[in-house]
């Protein structure tokens, strides 16, 4: 077995494929998150990257974090996975290709606030230096209020209809 500084066990050795307490909050502390590209889930298993009857060892330098989506990609639908000269993962597609550690930013040409401005052109909404900002802070509606200023009293066809129903409602 191998230890850290305050005697947790890091390393047992091929005898066990299971992953110590202590190797899997070491594990936690250097992964932080799934490892997959693009992917932060916190929560995650601890993937061997040399498969343990393949002869790899339970070891932090052959553990990787994968949330259970991209775990399973890689052992059931061909994602690859293998460490470079740093240890760092290095995940490839089904088809071989490598898939690059963080995805390509979207492409935006043109103003970028164009999409919202031209919502409120559709719905007719100017705004200049004149609109006024709303003067809400966050308190609770006023219920009673809102339904004084709302309601208009007069005519009510589905009261006058219910009134002159032979059936009353109960």
């Amino acid at each position: 077995m191998r230890h850290d500084a305050d005697g947790n066990v890091l390393d047992v050795g091929r005898k066990t494929r299971t992953i110590s307490p202590a190797l899997r909050r070491a594990l936690a502390s250097r992964d932080q998150h799934c490892r997959f590209p693009g992917c932060e889930a916190p929560r995650c298993d601890a993937h061997h990257v040399e498969h343990w009857a393949d002869g790899g060892a339970p070891k932090l330098e052959n553990l990787v974090l994968l949330c259970r989506w991209h775990h399973r990609a890689v052992h059931e639908e061909g994602f690859g996975l293998a460490l470079d000269a740093k240890g760092q993962p290095r995940f490839t597609q089904p088809g071989g290709a490598p898939l690059p550690m963080v995805p390509a930013a979207p492409v935006w040409t043109g103003d970028p606030l164009a999409p919202a401005d031209a919502k409120l052109a559709e719905d007719d909404i100017d705004i200049d230096s004149d609109t006024s900002i709303p003067n809400w802070y966050g308190e609770r509606l006023d219920l009673p209020y809102v339904i004084g200023v709302a309601w208009q009293p007069g005519e009510d066809p589905v009261r006058e209809e219910i009134a002159r129903s032979p059936v009353r409602p109960m």
